[in-house]
């Protein structure tokens, strides 16, 4: 694939316009909701999967990054926290030795992955990530499908309850909402992550 294919995808997050240079684009709130319902939907179906396939060993690695994951918490540490997230739900996905599922999702992420950066530390606590985290190992420890479909579910929301004030954060960094969505995202945050239940 040459290099630029990946630009010609609408969910590139650059812009080139011929003679002018190439720019980041602002941030898409309906891409982000339609990525991650893709990313839901495939994430439930591993973690749900994966409390069949899971392997001692691989809860092991879990455990061990999830230690991991406290000590860059502790230090402070958002770009090595955003590492051994990523890393976790890799792990997970190959649990299942399904490499389609983790590459449609890193296909998909380019616009959730702008917000995740975005809500870190302060909209999204890292020690609340890592507790959801605990919980979906705990699941997959216990081989609990409803269990770790559930924890999976509730931690991919988190995503969609920071959107909307990120977007007040920093308006200049996204593009306009969809009016229905704006209002909605101002009466609750909570009920935002439910539109996709």
């Amino acid at each position: 694939m040459p290099p630029c294919a990946p630009c010609r995808r609408k969910r590139c997050v650059l812009q080139v316009l011929p003679q002018r240079g190439t720019f980041v684009k602002k941030i898409a709130p309906r891409q982000v909701r339609e990525g991650h319902f893709i990313r839901e939907a495939i994430g439930t179906a591993v973690a749900r999967k994966a409390t069949l396939a899971i392997t001692d060993s691989q809860l092991d690695d879990l455990a061990a990054n999830l230690r991991e994951q406290k000590s860059a918490s502790k230090a402070n540490d958002t770009s090595a926290f955003l590492m051994l997230d990523e890393q976790f739900h890799m792990q997970i996905a190959q649990s299942i030795d399904c490499v389609a599922a983790w590459d449609t999702i890193q296909d998909i992420k380019a616009q959730m992955d702008r917000v995740r950066y975005l809500s870190l530390p302060d909209v999204a606590p890292l020690d609340l990530l890592i507790k959801q985290h605990a919980r979906i190992v705990s699941a997959l420890k216990a081989h609990d499908p409803d269990g770790a479909e559930e924890a999976m579910r509730a931690h991919l929301r988190e995503l969609l309850v920071s959107l909307h004030p990120i977007a007040e954060r920093n308006p200049d960094w996204f593009e306009p909402d969809e009016p229905e969505r704006v209002a909605l995202g101002s009466k609750k945050r909570a009920a935002r992550a439910a539109l996709f239940s």
